[in-house]
């Protein structure tokens, strides 16, 4: 009997070394990516002392640029379609937030660590005045969407209109949590996250945040895959998530005096639904547009379906 325990024990060390040696995803530097990832019209400017990842598109003299702000986990790429559609007309400028795709966590002059929802708009409006932008309509996805709304409650009199897709803010309970985010959450285990990350899980969690899971491709969860290993996200991740308080100065969405476009997407279990008829409650004159058959990241999962609602709201400015 103790051969055949030691030998099921043999046979489930073997098993869990080849498992760790599949799964092992060292970080990546950020030179090694530029190429697939950041490619023209992809610029990178040194913001005290921290180099940001932009786009920055389309006529130079829109007196209201349209400012994109990417999700947790995410980066400026998911505003691809969007971007596209309205360069035509509209200058936009998107963004791989601090911690996130090509841009990579705090440092220079910024306080390490510190991922605080204020602390990211304040990042976005220090980004605006040094590409002299003094007023714009600003919109955002998820936590980018949360960056949105403070940065209208900080700077009220630059901000000519506001998009929040999915974006968080109200006090809320998700009804499914990606697999990833759920593992960056959890003690001792995102510290293991940071040098084990199987493709496979990255897969499932973007597949989770999709209305329709079909849509997710190879190239897609590359992306996602490979921008997660950019040196110092996955850590900066567990900082994030670790600085964010439910509900935090929801209180302040009522004071928002703007035009606002809220979009939903029907099928969304991170942020559900009701989050957006919270916001439409609070935000006096605002207008709500839900995709039933779209999930988190509406805005990347259909972009000609959702971005016709936001032309029209940036031709009513």
């Amino acid at each position: 009997m103790s051969d055949w325990i030691g030998r099921v024990i043999g046979v489930m060390l073997i098993v869990a070394a080849v498992a760790f040696a599949l799964s092992r995803a060292p970080d990546r530097s950020v030179e090694s990516l530029v190429a697939r990832w950041a490619p023209p019209p992809s610029d990178f400017i040194d913001l005290r002392g921290l180099v940001v990842h932009l786009r920055d598109e389309g006529p130079r003299d829109d007196p209201a640029p349209v400012v994109l702000l990417h999700g947790t986990s995410s980066s400026l790429h998911t505003w691809e379609g969007w971007a596209r559609a309205l360069k035509t007309g509209r200058r936009v400028i998107t963004l791989d937030l601090p911690g996130f795709g090509l841009t990579g966590p705090f440092t220079g002059d910024w306080p390490a660590e510190d991922y605080r929802g204020d602390t990211l708009a304040r990042f976005v409006i220090t980004l605006l005045d040094r590409l002299q932008v003094q007023r714009f309509v600003v919109g955002g996805n998820s936590l980018g969407g949360e960056i949105a709304w403070r940065m209208a409650t900080l700077q009220p009199q630059r901000v000519a209109g506001l998009i929040l897709v999915a974006a968080s803010g109200p006090a809320h309970e998700a009804q499914a949590v990606p697999a990833g985010l759920w593992l960056a959450r959890v003690p001792v285990l995102n510290r293991v996250g940071e040098h084990l990350l199987p493709r496979s899980l990255v897969a499932t969690s973007v597949a989770s945040v999709y209305g329709d899971p079909g849509k997710v491709t190879a190239a897609l969860v590359d992306r996602y895959f490979e921008l997660t290993l950019r040196e110092g996200n996955r850590r900066a991740l567990t900082q994030r998530l670790a600085a964010r308080v439910a509900g935090q100065d929801e209180e302040r969405i009522a004071t928002l005096k703007l035009p606002t476009l809220i979009l939903w997407g029907g099928r969304d279990r991170l942020i559900p639904p009701a989050v957006g008829k919270v916001f439409e409650s609070r935000v006096a004159g605002s207008r709500r547009v839900v995709f039933d058959d779209l999930g988190h990241v509406p805005q990347e999962e259909d972009p000609a379906r959702t971005v016709e609602p936001v032309r029209e709201f940036l031709a009513r400015l």
